[in-house]
């Protein structure tokens, strides 16, 4: 006797419980169980509440049912007629309070909600029977009957249980098994072993034997509520058996001054591993994932195959319109700028000028592209790779968070054609003019001015000989003559230059094509970004906080 010890909690260790609770909820409570949630409130509530009351006193609570002594019980404790005792039942309407000790209970009693109040005068009067260690501190409630028939009876002491710092369930010989006072309270309380007491009271009615018994059956009982060690205190309000013993126990309880503590740290502890059941023990990292599909979906709907041939045409045709023979380059004009059509590359090749607008406005000013509509089968396939990464991304979620994730995405649905078609109008899709267009633009205009100096020179010949003038001697290499070699070489090797830069240009098509692919690529990724993952990123991420706050609330 004495040497009892309740399981120290320090209020540091409260604090960060508390916190890493709080924050629990902050970053996981729409995924949570609603129930459970609320019930993390409370004792975040709470524990804010009991730590914000000066004064280190120890509440204790007398409860059960109707007819157990719980009344008789708390008088031989306090050492007088404190609590009503009556034959007609319910006897016990609002909690009573008596308080050992000269610390000043009133802050404490008023946040319990516990109006009547006894002040025990003589804490170390002979009513301590000899106690090790006294009750100074001590605030011993006797509860309403929590089976009372009235329902403000039970409701008042269901509120005074939430609150209270060590449980004392008082029972008797006839009531010691019933199911209210185990299913409804022992068994949702048991997390709080260290402050739970049981006694039996009315003992005296009981043979040794009996008594022996049914000490025995309430301690399995309490055993299979949960209740880790459990041990029965027999008591008899008549005869004083066991009072001792039980005010022993309720000073071992306030000789640490931590049961207040504890039963916050186990308020806590039980709400936050309610809680952690619905959250799972890892969550998939996004950046590994598989995203090959959704992108190439993604690309598709975008119509990037189509936007890519048409950067390969526009390739060709700026090439021609620079290397072809300069004769026939006039045709160019009767190709469409296959660019031009879709509406696409307003900026001719140079970045967007950045400013700070709304998406809104984005496609008030550039309008949108031409690029044809997805197809049904197109859009379908862009739905399927999207619900496959998200599956992917919540694997092995609870369903609460598996919906939590799918709702992310699905909140950024209506914008995803949009934001896609701003990508293919923002993205460049030309680039700098290749060195050879030059290097054979200048060879076809030095051909085509040797074949026009030839021509004229073969016209001012034809002249001369008309108007019978006498004809000078033209210069010939081999049977050719000069004029005529420069007009069939200028033709000739200009037409072969320009078959060739065409066969050079489908090469730089391809390239070009490449060139582009990639960035293009790179714009439908960020928006899968911006409208997929960073949102089912988002979900995955405060999934892990509130894990890792559960875990330490619950360790």
């Amino acid at each position: 006797m004495g040497r009892a010890k309740v399981k120290q909690a320090s209020s540091a260790e409260v604090g960060e419980r508390t916190s890493a609770l709080s924050m629990a909820l902050l970053t996981g409570a729409a995924e949570l169980e609603p129930a459970m949630v609320d019930r993390a409130r409370r004792a975040v509530d709470k524990a804010v509440e009991r730590g914000g009351i000066a004064g280190d006193h120890t509440v204790v609570a007398l409860a059960g049912a109707t007819g157990s002594g719980k009344s008789s019980l708390f008088n031989a404790l306090v050492g007088a007629d404190v609590a009503t005792i009556g034959a007609r039942r319910p006897t016990t309407a609002l909690p009573t309070a008596a308080v050992w000790g000269d610390a000043d209970a009133t802050p404490l009693l008023d946040w319990l909600g516990v109006a009547t109040r006894h002040v025990v005068e003589d804490a170390g009067s002979a009513v301590d029977g000899g106690t090790v260690g006294g009750l100074d501190g001590l605030v011993l409630l006797d509860l309403p009957d929590f089976d009372s028939r009235e329902v403000a009876h039970r409701v008042e002491a269901e509120r005074i249980l939430e609150l209270v710092d060590v449980f004392v369930w008082v029972t008797d010989p006839q009531k010691y098994a019933d199911a209210r006072l185990h299913d409804d309270f022992v068994s949702l309380l048991s997390q709080h072993g260290a402050v739970t007491l049981a006694v039996l009271n009315q003992c005296d009615r009981l043979s040794p034997a009996g008594l022996k018994a049914v000490t025995s059956d309430l301690g399995a009982l309490l055993e299979a509520d949960g209740v880790t060690k459990a041990t029965v205190l027999p008591t008899s309000a008549v005869t004083g058996e066991g009072v001792d013993t039980l005010r022993q126990r309720l000073a071992n309880a306030v000789a640490g001054h931590a049961a207040s503590r504890q039963r916050l740290r186990s308020d806590l502890v039980v709400a936050a591993s309610a809680l952690r059941r619905g959250v799972a023990d890892t969550e998939a990292d996004v950046s590994r994932l598989d995203r090959a599909a959704l992108d190439t979906a993604l690309a598709r709907s975008a119509g990037v195959p189509i936007v890519l041939d048409a950067v390969a045409r526009d390739y060709r045709r700026e090439a021609f319109a620079h290397t072809g023979w300069l004769f026939a380059r006039w045709t160019k004009g009767f190709a469409a700028d296959p660019l031009r059509r879709l509406r696409l590359d307003r900026t001719g090749g140079r970045p967007p000028i950045p400013v700070d607008i709304e998406g809104a406005d984005v496609r008030a000013v550039l309008g949108r592209s031409s690029i044809p509509t997805p197809t049904a089968a197109t859009a379908s396939a862009v739905d399927l790779a999207t619900r496959t990464f998200v599956r992917e991304a919540s694997d092995g979620l609870p369903v609460r968070w598996k919906q939590s994730v799918e709702d992310a995405v699905e909140a950024g649905d209506g914008g995803l054609a949009d934001a896609l078609d701003q990508a293919m109008l923002t993205t460049s899709l030309r680039a700098r003019r290749p060195i050879w267009w030059l290097v054979v633009n200048i060879v076809q205009w030095a051909l085509g001015l040797i074949a026009v100096a030839g021509l004229a020179w073969l016209a001012v010949l034809w002249v001369v000989s008309l108007l019978g003038v006498p004809r000078p001697d033209t210069p010939s290499v081999g049977i050719l003559p000069v004029p005529s070699l420069m007009l069939l070489g200028g033709v000739l090797l200009g037409i072969g230059l320009g078959l060739l830069s065409r066969w050079w240009a489908r090469i730089g098509a391809r390239r070009r094509r490449a060139v582009v692919g990639r960035r293009l690529t790179d714009s439908v990724a960020a928006v899968a970004d911006e409208r997929i993952l960073i949102p089912v990123d988002e979900v995955l991420a405060r999934h892990r906080e509130t894990r890792q706050h559960l875990d330490i609330a619950a360790r």
